[in-house]
C-alpha cells in the first residue's frame, strides 16, 4: 500500500516518517516545552536550581561517603551551611536595602537636579509623544484607554524578595533529598543499560558533568566573592554609602557575563553623580568597578579556569536573553551554568561533538576524559 511522501513502511513493518514530519514534530515539542517552562516556572525553577546545586556538591558528598559520613548527614550539613550563608547575608543587608528604598524619593530628586540641563529636550520629546497620542485618539475615538496601576517600589521589592525566598526554600529542601539519594539514580541507570560499554559511558558522563560543573560553579563563586569584596573595599575608600551592599550587588551581578558589568558600572556612575559634586570625582566609582571587572574577566578567571569551558559570546547573549525571559533575574543568573552543563554533556558524546564545538568559544576540540570509575559499574 502506498502511504505517500509523508510516511512509509520499512521492511520490518515499522512506520518511517519523512524529514519534514520529523522536524515538525520536534518543532512542536520545542514550542510546548518552552511554554511549559514559562507558565510552570514556579515548579521548574526550584527543580533546575536544585539540580545545579546537586551537581555542584555531589563530588563532595561522594568524597565524604567514602570516608564514612552518610550521604544524608553530609547533605543536611551542606544545606544548613548554605542556609546560614543566605541568612547572614539577608541579616546584614536588610538595613542597607531598607535605607536605599527609603531614600529612593530623595535620590530621584537629586537625579532630576543633576540632569536639569536635559530637562528641556526631554520635555520637548514628551510633548511630541503626547501630540502623537492625541492624533491617534482623534483617528480612533472609540478606543478606550486602560491604565494599570503599578505597585510602588517598596511593594515591588517585598514581592520580589518574597518570591525569591520561597523559591530558595523549596530549592534547599529538594537539594537535601537529591544529595541524600547519593548515586541511587546512577545505579538504576547502570542496571537498565544493556551493554557493559554503555554502563561505563553512563558512569563516566555523569561523573564528568558533576566534576566540571562543580569545579566551574565553585570557582566562579569564589572569584565573584573576591570581586565583590574588592568593589566593597573600593567603594568604602571612595566614601560611597552602603559599601557592603555594593559588594553584595557586585558579587551577584558578576554571575551575569557582560550585562552584569554594564549594570554595575552604570549604577556606580549614577551613584557617583548623586554622591559627589564634581564630574571628576563622580567618575571614580565606575572607573574602579570597571577596573576590577577587567582584571577579573581578562586575567584572573582565564588563569584559574583555563579555556576548557570557554563559551561562545553569541550563545551566551542568546542564553541570557532566553532564560531571563523565561525565569527573570534567577534565569539570568543560571543561564551560563546551564550552558556549561550542556557543553560538558555534548563533549562527552561523539555524536554531539558538533554542538559542543558550536557552544565553545575556542578553536580546539575538547577531548572526553579517560574512562574512570569503572568500579561503580561493576557494583
Amino acid at each position: 500500500m502506498d502511504v505517500g511522501p509523508v510516511e512509509a513502511k520499512t521492511a520490518n513493518g515499522r512506520l518511517h516518517l519523512s524529514k519534514l514530519v520529523s522536524a515538525s514534530i520536534i518543532g512542536i515539542f520545542a514550542i510546548l516545552l518552552i511554554g511549559a517552562l514559562y507558565f510552570a516556572r514556579t515548579f521548574f525553577l526550584p527543580v533546575m536550581l536544585a539540580l545545579l546545586i546537586t551537581l555542584t556538591f555531589s563530588p563532595l558528598v561522594r568524597y565524604l561517603r567514602r570516608h564514612g559520613i552518610p550521604s544524608v548527614v553530609s547533605a543536611i550539613m551542606i544545606v544548613l551551611a548554605m542556609f546560614a550563608v543566605f541568612g547572614a547575608a539577608a541579616y546584614y543587608l536588610a538595613d542597607p536595602v531598607s535605607q536605599v528604598i527609603a531614600d529612593a524619593p530623595a535620590v530621584a530628586q537629586r537625579l532630576e537636579e543633576r540632569f536639569a540641563p536635559l530637562r528641556e529636550p526631554l520635555r520637548k520629546i514628551m510633548s511630541a509623544s503626547a501630540q502623537l497620542e492625541q492624533i491617534a485618539a482623534a483617528v480612533s475615538p472609540a478606543t478606550e484607554r486602560v491604565v494599570v496601576a503599578q505597585p510602588g517600589l517598596a511593594a515591588w521589592a517585598a514581592d520580589t524578595l518574597g518570591g525569591l525566598g520561597a523559591t530558595l526554600g523549596v530549592t534547599l529542601v529538594l537539594v537535601v533529598f537529591l544529595l541524600s539519594s547519593g548515586d541511587l539514580f546512577l545505579h538504576k541507570l547502570v542496571r537498565i543499560l544493556p551493554t557493559y560499554s554503555d554502563k561505563k559511558r553512563s558512569v563516566r558522563v555523569v561523573h564528568d558533568v558533576e566534576f566540571e560543573v562543580s569545579r566551574y560553579l565553585l570557582t566562579i563563586t569564589a572569584i565573584n566573592i573576591c570581586f565583590g569584596a574588592a568593589v566593597a573595599f573600593a567603594m568604602a575608600v571612595l566614601g560611597m554609602p552602603n559599601a557592603l551592599l555594593w559588594g553584595a550587588a557586585a558579587t551577584v551581578l558578576n554571575f551575569i557575563p557582560y550585562v552584569g558589568a554594564a549594570i554595575g558600572t552604570g549604577t556606580a556612575l549614577i551613584a557617583g553623580l548623586i554622591t559627589y559634586g564634581s564630574i571628576g570625582l563622580a567618575l571614580l566609582p565606575p572607573a574602579a568597578y570597571l577596573l576590577f571587572h577587567t582584571l577579573e574577566s581578562a586575567f584572573i578567571t582565564p588563569l584559574v579556569l583555563g579555556r576548557r569551558l570557554e563559551l561562545n559570546v553569541v550563545v551566551i547573549f542568546v542564553s541570557l536573553a532566553f532564560w531571563s525571559w523565561i525565569w527573570g533575574i534567577v534565569g539570568a543568573l543560571i543561564a551560563v551554568p546551564i550552558l556549561v552543563v550542556v557543553k560538558v554533556f555534548c563533549d562527552s558524546f561523539p555524536g554531539l561533538a558538533n554542538v559542543g564545538e558550536f557552544l565553545s568559544g575556542n578553536n580546539f576540540t575538547v577531548e572526553p576524559a579517560a574512562d574512570q570509575d569503572t568500579a561503580a559499574v561493576e557494583n
